[in-house]
């Protein structure tokens, strides 16, 4: 799973890194806020969202085949763009050290994964996705670029991160039990790339989540940000990046596309949520999380065909697991 964004934040791409523009703070989220609950047109954004008791339509369900389906009409690979800015943001991952292990939650066709494997040749990836496509995607748009040598670097695991557990291989149960014996139970596998004496690669250094929780439905959240922090060594990192409260999609949704409160469903299927600063605080506070940075990413963009300008917001959140 993994969700389109606007171009925008990184100026003149074909520019070196150093030479980039870069752009995070363009406005303020509270201006936008209240241009947005003075309109009209947008009420029906605001207004609660009726109970189950109410509703005479069934929550949202995890849309794992949508999903699929999804990445199968975009399979040429042109709808994402390598995302370099969140080196950017996320300075932590190239300035890793000590062979730094990485799980990327929903990792679509690899957008990600080629900038942090790109960043520093000590880092090892582990993407999961609940496409066999896309994985297969990801695997070869990675292979396939220049300055990325991936043997033993980058390892696809096909699950579907709402529904099943991470395979033991990730961080077993005898290595976590030491740092929390409340783990969650997991899949028992063991890949070729593991030596004959080793149990598991000893779980997570970073774990990063780029617009991917957002394509969730609200009630399991909670324990999905459980489940992958369950792999995350302690001490360890959690990046997160997602749709944040009145960015220019949201907008453009109609009434009857809502599925919850500030929760959507496209056309295709697809789910959209929007998250404010304190949903996102409390959903990884929950989760054990100590929250490092936690900030609106307000972004103004033009579009290169129409020339119309666009708002774009998102959440930048940085959580640590705590030390043992």
């Amino acid at each position: 799973m993994e969700v389109e964004e606007a171009p925008g934040e990184l100026v003149n791409a074909g520019k070196g890194e150093a030479e980039a523009e870069y752009h995070s703070h363009d406005f303020e989220w509270e201006d936008l806020k209240a241009e947005v609950e003075s309109d009209p047109a947008f009420s029906y954004h605001l207004s609660p969202f009726p109970g189950p008791a109410a509703s005479t339509t069934s929550p949202p369900q995890p849309s794992s085949e949508a999903w699929r389906s999804f990445h199968r009409r975009h399979a040429s690979g042109k709808f994402f763009k390598e995302r370099r800015y969140l080196l950017k943001e996320f300075p932590e991952l190239p300035n890793s050290t000590d062979c730094a292990k990485i799980l990327e939650v929903g990792c679509g066709n690899g957008s990600t994964a080629v900038s942090i494997l790109r960043s520093s040749e000590s880092i090892t990836v582990f993407a999961c996705d609940c496409s066999k496509d896309t994985l297969e995607k990801a695997n070869e748009v990675i292979s396939n670029t220049k300055g990325i040598d991936i043997k033993d670097r980058f390892h696809p695991i096909l699950m579907d991160v709402s529904r099943e557990t991470f395979p033991d291989w990730l961080f077993c149960s005898a290595c976590r039990s030491s740092h929390d014996p409340s783990h969650h139970k997991m899949r028992k596998e063991h890949p070729d790339f593991l030596r004959e004496n080793q149990c598991c690669v000893g779980g997570m250094d970073f774990v990063t989540m780029i617009f991917t929780l957002s394509a969730i439905p609200f009630a399991i959240m909670p324990s999905t940000i459980e489940q992958c922090v369950s792999v995350l060594k302690p001490g360890g990192l959690f990046l997160f990046r997602d749709y944040g409260l009145y960015d220019m999609t949201m907008l453009r949704f109609l009434p009857h596309q809502r599925v919850g409160f500030r929760e959507y469903m496209r056309s295709d299927g697809t789910l959209s949520y929007f998250f404010t600063l304190d949903t996102v605080r409390e959903l990884f506070r929950a989760a054990g999380l100590i929250e490092l940075e936690l900030e609106y990413c307000c972004v103004k963009s033009v579009n290169r065909k129409n020339g119309k300008k666009m708002q774009r917001v998102w959440v930048h959140g940085k959580f640590q697991k705590p030390p043992s």
